[in-house]
């Protein structure tokens, strides 16, 4: 059973249609009691770094995603949940959960004068890096290379430890795309908008 953290931050209904679309059981909780007992999680997340932060701290999901982690828990990422599953973005100058190793950067704070429309938003293709051929993750089987995925964001994943992209977009710079280690996973574009290779990537976490 997926749970889905509805924390007053997340695309709750669209991710919901797509696991409809996919028939995967799920359940939708606004407290972390009633997500104690399933066996993966979606975090989704759109808007405000700090906002989202402030709302996690309020529900009690900060803590509880970090006790679930602890326990190897399956963990999916979407969007701005992507991104504070790191341990600080300069959206709102937060601290954020630190589940993994790394800041979250304004796309001109990493190239000045950045050249390309912010946010970026829109159809980017993937490119897998060197550690997803080596080593799969399972979150992409069965999805073609140069796949194109849906993206709306302003900031940038910037991994302490490289290893943890295992696909990356090209707007200028090289976004990290999709992210994984051990039992987290991450994913910088919206799945649940991206047609079937992002009903894909659902169909294989549900079943990682």
């Amino acid at each position: 059973m997926i749970g889905i953290i509805d924390y007053n931050a997340g695309n709750i209904p669209s991710v919901m249609r797509a696991l409809n679309a996919i028939n995967c059981e799920y359940i939708v909780g606004k407290t972390p009691d009633v997500l104690k007992n399933v066996d993966r999680l979606i975090f989704p997340g759109v808007g405000d770094a700090e906002y989202a932060m402030n709302q996690l701290k309020i529900t009690g999901f900060d803590l509880f995603l970090k006790e679930q982690s602890r326990k190897k828990i399956p963990i999916l990422g979407i969007c701005l949940g992507s991104q504070i599953i790191f341990d600080y973005s300069e959206e709102g100058n937060v601290e954020c959960l630190g589940l993994l190793s790394g800041k979250i950067r304004h796309f001109s704070e990493i190239k000045k004068q950045f050249p390309l429309k912010v946010p970026h938003m829109g159809w980017n293709d993937l490119n897998l890096t060197s550690f997803e051929q080596e080593s799969p993750c399972g979150l992409l089987k069965d999805v073609p290379a140069k796949t194109s995925f849906y993206f709306v964001h302003s900031f940038v994943i910037c991994p302490q430890d490289n290893s943890v992209v295992r696909a990356y977009a090209d707007y200028e710079i090289q976004v990290p795309s999709v992210i994984c280690k051990d039992n987290i996973y991450a994913l910088q574009f919206h799945p649940e908008k991206s047609g079937e290779p992002g009903l894909q990537i659902l169909r294989n976490f549900s079943k990682i």
